[in-house]
């Protein structure tokens, strides 16, 4: 029987969340032992960063003790674990599949990075940089609208996971945005997207 292996895990965190749909659609999340790691703010887990020197989460440790991290790499290495169709396909597909999986990471990055800025104080906000990175996700959006019939057509990949989990995320912690306003193609898509039993076992969380 295959071993366990140990997840540093949070319900907060979406790159976590993109990693357990990842397992649930390859059926491997029994294999997974998720352990509530704690990072952010300004106290350093140091437990952790005797595992992963970055202090990130999601971290996965084998039965052998090998580390791997971060998402991306994770995500890959769960994909070698099954004999079924791979969520990181040959190429040429993996170039299209990658594309989507950075655009839905960065879109990610952009989003928890303006999350950070609304939770200081309204006079050390800095709005230029908010409005900034608000305009770069409405491109995203934008570009993802056009690239919806594609997405509902090509074969299933971790690109549709991270977009479909990046899109879940703006519903989540920025529904102001309100994403779906003038983008019916990929509302419609990522409606599919949530229906998945894979993402239906993950909802985002918020235990603060």
């Amino acid at each position: 029987m295959a071993g366990m292996m140990k997840l540093h895990w949070s319900p907060r965190s979406p790159y976590v969340r993109k990693v357990m749909i990842v397992a649930h659609e390859l059926g491997l999340a029994d294999r997974l032992e998720t352990v509530r790691t704690v990072v952010g703010g300004t106290q350093p887990h140091l437990e952790l960063m005797r595992e992963n020197p970055l202090g990130k989460i999601p971290t996965l440790v084998l039965q052998d003790g090998t580390i791997i991290y971060d998402s991306p790499v994770v995500c890959e290495y769960l994909d070698t674990l099954h004999d079924g169709p791979k969520l990181f396909p040959d190429w040429p597909h993996r170039l299209v599949a990658m594309r989507r999986h950075a655009l839905g990471d960065g879109m990610l990055d952009i989003a928890l990075a303006s999350l950070g800025e609304r939770f200081r104080p309204k006079e050390r906000q800095s709005e230029p940089h908010m409005t900034l990175w608000a305009a770069k996700l409405r491109c995203c959006i934008d570009a993802l609208e056009q690239d919806a019939a594609a997405l509902a057509t090509d074969r299933w990949s971790i690109g549709h996971i991270a977009i479909g989990n990046a899109l879940s995320y703006l519903d989540f912690r920025f529904g102001d945005l309100s994403w779906r306003d003038g983008h019916p193609r990929l509302a419609a898509w990522h409606a599919a997207f949530d229906a998945r039993p894979s993402v239906v076992a993950n909802p985002p969380v918020d235990d603060r």
